[in-house]
């Protein structure tokens, strides 16, 4: 049954990605991912680029952090892709589970407003909007950041993720952050009951929600807002400064002691120059790879995709498509966390 299973993930990632390519044979010529959709654009081009260089395909399904992780805890996947990492509870709940960081990116709130090219917004006036509190981009609460700015009066909609979301992890988490009324009110999860809004699955489709939609504003993936031609919102720091999400402002948050685990939140960056809904994004696979039928072949792809995902080469991609490449001391432990894989309990390599 696990196999069918397999099957349809592996022919949903095929689709996802326009490929034709088969997977769903258990050997090492092609490894099998699901998950987050917020690093979608980079891992195209890095997948595709390791498919050239070695022959090993790497299907993805671009389902939402939820879905991956459940994906990996049904072992019918090699590997999930998500934005939020596992919390203790998680991480009781399954097999030992390494976290593999593969880039730095931003949750950035994308917007449609005719006319309107430099948007300020502060951190309470983004819990207020995606509360329901502030409902017209007209509102005095606006302007008052935006000054010498013609806001039209309409209304605001917001969007969010319908989906299970790393993203919408990360961007609740940053709200619970700043603001004590969302943090008893909404919280912060990957799937959430929101106050007000409009749903949208995955990043895709909240860029697409707000670019058709005037007025809507919306929390997705840099390059999905690139994509779209969507303009993106200055957003107040913890520092006091409005600042755009770019490769410098997100590197910017990436500031301060990371733990051995590399799991770790990024978001409200005390640094001058932050921008300040950045975040990780991590590959999650099991530690121990002796599972179900896998053999020792499988095990040697990952680990070898693993490392050649955080090398110089997949690392200087990034820029490419709007992320930010880890650091040397982030490399350096997502590169401690690929050598403690292990096949019967004994190093892979």
């Amino acid at each position: 049954m696990k196999k069918i299973f397999r099957s349809a993930v592996c022919l949903l990632a095929g689709l996802s990605m326009l490929s034709l390519v088969s997977c769903g044979k258990k050997d090492a010529s092609g490894l099998v991912g699901a998950g987050a959709t917020f690093p979608l654009p980079y891992y195209n081009m890095a997948f595709d680029t390791y498919k050239t260089e070695t022959g090993v395909s790497v299907n993805y399904g671009p389902q939402g952090s939820g879905a991956g992780i459940r994906s990996l805890s049904d072992r019918l996947v090699d590997f999930a892709g998500s934005d939020a990492f596992l919390n203790e509870d998680e991480m009781k709940a399954l097999p030992e589970v390494i976290h593999v960081p593969t880039c730095l990116g931003a949750a950035v709130l994308a917007y449609n407003l005719p006319g309107v090219e430099n948007l300020q917004l502060t951190p309470a006036l983004l819990s207020d909007i995606y509360m329901g509190k502030v409902t017209r981009w007209s509102d005095p609460a606006i302007a008052a950041v935006n000054p010498g700015t013609a806001l039209p009066d309409i209304a605001i909609y917001p969007v969010y993720r319908s989906d299970g979301s790393g993203t919408t992890y990360v961007f609740s988490y940053y709200l619970s952050q700043v603001s004590e009324d969302w943090a008893k009110t909404v919280g912060a999860g990957k799937s959430l009951k929101w106050p007000v809004g409009m749903a949208a699955k995955g990043n895709p489709g909240v860029a697409g929600n707000v670019k058709q939609t005037e007025g809507a504003i919306g929390y997705i993936g840099s390059e999905y807002a690139f994509s779209a031609k969507l303009p993106m919102a200055k957003m107040q720091n913890a520092a006091g400064n409005f600042v755009l999400p770019g490769t410098e402002s997100i590197s910017a948050a990436a500031t301060g002691d990371i733990p051995d685990d590399t799991r770790v939140m990024i978001t409200n960056s005390a640094a001058a120059d932050a921008y300040p809904i950045s975040c990780l994004t991590w590959i999650l696979a099991y530690r121990e790879q002796s599972y179900d039928d896998r053999t020792i072949e499988q095990a040697r792809a990952l680990q070898d995709f693993l490392y050649w995902m955080i090398g110089e080469e997949a690392q200087g991609m990034t820029v490419k498509v709007h992320y930010a490449p880890l650091s040397a001391d982030m490399a350096a432990k997502a590169k401690q966390q690929i050598a403690s894989m292990t096949f019967g309990g004994q190093p892979i390599q």
